[in-house]
Order: structure tokens, then C-alpha cells, then sequence
């Protein structure tokens, strides 16, 4: 997988890199970072990718829409231990949209994507609010999608 910079300077091969920061309360007994807070960061880095571009935002209401979805499936897999505090990144990208679930790539990583320290999947379905079962995704979130697309030669 090829690495690269912050998204702000130069964007890796595919998808984004969103920085992150790791806190000295992240930790646990053994001073590595603790095994929860991996996924915390990929959904804050998540929540940066979107807000980016008009979905969410810092308040605290309802969501819906595209934005009313949940997690299905999370799969994590601890490649070297994490035991620093300071500024890391999380590299998102999107397999191919489903109808109405979409999964995303992942790896936890040093600032400038060059060490990976954990990496996975993440699969989500969108729903109705009302009645909870599964509803395709808006051709919005589509074509944003397209542009988070890991390129088929790299899976």
C-alpha cells in the first residue's frame, strides 16, 4: 500500500490522510495505546472527512439521511504497537458502494502515512430513521464516494 502526506500537502495514492492526535489518557497500564481507542480514531477521522464536505457538524441533533447509518462490521488488525503521544494520521478509502451498506479501508498510521500501526474494515449501513431497515445510499454520497475509491490493481 503506498503511503503518503497530510491531506493538506500531498494526498497519498488513494483516499485521505486525516490527522489525528493520540493523548497521554489514551494509553493503558503497559504505556501502549490502548486497543479501543484505535476505532475512536478511525471515527473521528471519519467525522473530519465528512464534516469536510457538509455532512454532520459540531452539534448535537438528530441524524438523517445519509448520515443515519450504523456499523455493522469492524475488523482491526494490530500490526506494531502504538506508544506515544502526538500527532498521528488515520488513511481512509472506500471499496465500491453497496446498494445500501458501504465499506471502508483503513490503517492507523505515523503523521506522514509511512508506518502503519493498525489497519482494517469498517462496513456501515445506511437506514431509515423511521422504520430502521436498510435504504440505498443518495446519489450525493455517490459521487463522493468515487473519489475515496481504493483502485482495483491495489485490491
Amino acid at each position: 500500500m503506498t503511503a503518503g502526506a497530510r491531506p493538506t500537502t500531498d494526498p497519498v495514492e488513494f483516499g485521505v490522510l486525516i490527522p489525528v492526535t493520540v493523548y497521554f489518557d489514551d494509553f493503558d497500564p503497559m504505556g501502549l495505546l490502548h486497543n479501543s481507542r484505535y476505532p475512536v480514531l478511525v471515527e473521528r477521522a471519519w467525522v473530519t472527512y465528512w464534516e469536510r464536505h457538509g455532512f454532520g457538524g459540531r452539534k448535537f441533533v438528530a441524524a438523517e439521511g445519509d448520515e443515519f447509518n450504523v456499523v455493522k462490521d469492524l475488523h482491526i488488525v494490530f500490526d506494531q504497537a502504538l506508544n506515544q503521544v502526538g500527532e498521528y494520521a488515520v488513511h481512509l478509502w472506500l471499496e465500491p458502494l453497496g446498494r445500501t451498506s458501504a465499506t471502508a479501508g483503513f490503517r492507523v498510521c505515523s503523521a506522514d502515512g509511512s508506518v502503519t500501526y493498525a489497519h482494517g474494515t469498517r462496513t456501515v449501513i445506511r437506514l431509515d430513521p423511521t422504520t430502521l431497515r436498510p435504504v440505498a445510499w443518495s446519489d450525493h454520497v455517490r459521487a463522493l464516494s468515487a473519489s475515496m475509491l481504493r483502485p482495483e490493481s491495489d485490491r
